[in-house]
């Protein structure tokens, strides 16, 4: 009997934590590590308005059609200014087939000169497929600011491995 009920628990335990959605903002501590950057809104009147696009691939071709390579993929947001903040109001992450999968903020966040924060997508999550991206809406209030939003991708399997990066490209500069 007491061995059914530990049982039991423990079937329980781990069918309700597989079903909770890991929040890909945590750290290794259970910190949140965004929390920090976020703005209840940004600065009013900024000068520099874009939209960017970066090709992610959360899985890539292998030997055939049929045949897949899972990757782990990072987006990295690098502000590049040595003086400018940037505000970045919208992340968004899109599968091959155009549907959005996830919206990464609920606020706004700043990153200052010099500052960078990534996603990673991981191995296991194929389901952005072999044309997923994300879009990213961000401001400045300096019309010389630059960030670098790339993807990189990379992966092992026995002794094959593979990495490649993509860089971002601006949609809708204004």
């Amino acid at each position: 009997m007491k061995k059914t009920t530990i049982l039991t628990i423990l079937f329980l335990t781990i069918l309700l934590t597989s079903c909770i959605e890991k929040n890909q903002n945590l750290n290794f501590a259970g910190e949140d590590k965004f929390s920090a950057l976020e703005l209840e809104k940004i600065p009013e009147n900024l000068v520099l308005n874009d939209t960017t696009y970066v090709p992610i691939y959360s899985d890539i071709y292998n030997e055939t059609k049929d045949t897949r390579f899972n990757l782990t993929a990072t987006l990295s947001l690098r502000n590049t200014s040595l003086n400018h903040s940037i505000y970045i109001t919208s992340i968004e992450y899109y599968n091959s087939s155009g549907k959005k999968i996830k919206e990464y903020l609920n606020k706004p966040i700043v990153l200052k000169a010099m500052q960078s924060v990534e996603y990673v997508i991981e191995e296991n999550d194929t389901s952005g497929g072999t044309g997923a991206n994300f879009v990213i809406t961000w401001s400045a209030n300096n019309k010389d600011v630059a960030p670098i939003f790339e993807g990189i991708m990379i992966s092992t399997n026995g002794q094959q491995g593979i990495s490649f990066t993509t860089k971002g490209v601006s949609i809708s500069r204004k």
